[in-house]
């Protein structure tokens, strides 16, 4: 039983997790220091981070019998894609029980918080569950960036420090927004590399809509701008100028611009990695993951430095 959890839990993307973690911890941090109740905290968690693990695999069989209806099949798709089901390590059916699997964590975190903090909770997790059933077909017509943006933005933010808090948050709202603009970066950064097999696979993801991987590279840049951008925004309406510290992470996200560019270029190479890149896990496929590696540390970093912000504010 304890090696099935841990193979799903790689084959979730167990790696992206910290997308979730990031931005619940911004939100729990700000909670508590307004003296939201912990334990509510992490229960929300637990539901809000077994929901975007049920996701992930879903968008799997979703890909998966795309792939196979496709008259090319995997040809052009990364080795990585569905490689679990390829290879013969697990069934489509098993996957939609590891669906099914992480779903019922999510709706028994739901149950219990429902209980204590009242009929909201139920509204906002069938929004999430929506999202969660119509992600891979949002993603296949290119809107997967704008329901991340939603469920990971004010959604996540919202619904936690509605269950610690009891109330809703203007300044909630703002500080998902800044935060979500680094999660829609790490997808965006993810179909990016995948160009060339959501293609062969009949999508039409937000960046195939471009055309070109380079022009689709640029729209990259425009969103790393908006992301610093968005740091200014918490300073003007809080008054916090500790959010400025985001800004040191700018020089990471150009090199993360230019290992997209690189790979775009050239797909076998690998980006140069120093010590500041980590955490970077061994995987088969380097070239393609050490890049989404990138993408993820930099949402990891930014988020970091502005829980710092709300924790050393008065």
């Amino acid at each position: 039983m304890i090696r099935k959890i841990i193979f799903w839990l790689n084959n979730s993307r167990l790696f992206s997790l910290p997308m979730t973690v990031m931005s619940w911890l911004a939100v729990f941090l700000f909670a508590l220091k307004q003296g939201g109740n912990i334990i509510n905290g992490f229960v929300a968690l637990m539901g809000i981070g077994a929901a975007h693990l049920a996701t992930n695999l879903f968008d799997d069989y979703v890909d998966y019998k795309k792939l196979s209806a496709s008259p090319c099949g995997f040809e052009g798709a990364p080795a990585s894609k569905c490689s679990y089901i390829r290879c013969g390590d697990a069934t489509i059916n098993e996957l939609l029980a590891a669906v099914g699997g992480f779903l019922l964590v999510a709706f028994l975190c739901g149950l219990y918080l429902t209980f204590v903090c009242g009929i909201e909770v139920p509204l906002l997790a069938f929004l999430g569950l929506v999202i969660v059933l119509l992600y891979p077909f949002l993603s296949a017509r290119g809107f997967s960036e704008a329901a991340v943006a939603l469920a990971f933005g004010p959604l996540l933010f919202e619904g936690v420090y509605f269950v610690m808090c009891g109330s809703f948050s203007g300044f909630v709202f703002l500080l998902s927004a800044a935060i979500v603009i680094f999660t829609v970066i790490l997808l965006y950064v993810h179909t990016l590399l995948d160009f060339d097999g959501d293609r062969a696979a009949g999508k039409k993801t937000f960046c195939l809509k471009f055309g070109d991987k380079f022009r689709a590279l640029k729209f990259l840049g425009v969103l790393l701008i908006f992301g610093y951008i968005s740091a200014l925004a918490l300073v003007f309406f809080s008054g916090n100028y500790y959010f400025l510290l985001t800004w040191v992470t700018i020089p990471y996200a150009i090199q993360l611009y230019g290992a997209i560019y690189s790979y775009n270029t050239d797909k076998n190479s690998l980006p140069r990695i120093s010590y500041l890149n980590f955490p970077m896990e061994k995987v088969a496929t380097p070239a393609f993951h050490q890049r989404l590696f990138l993408a993820r540390n930099l949402m990891i970093y930014f988020s970091i430095l502005v829980c710092l912000a709300i924790v050393l504010s008065n």
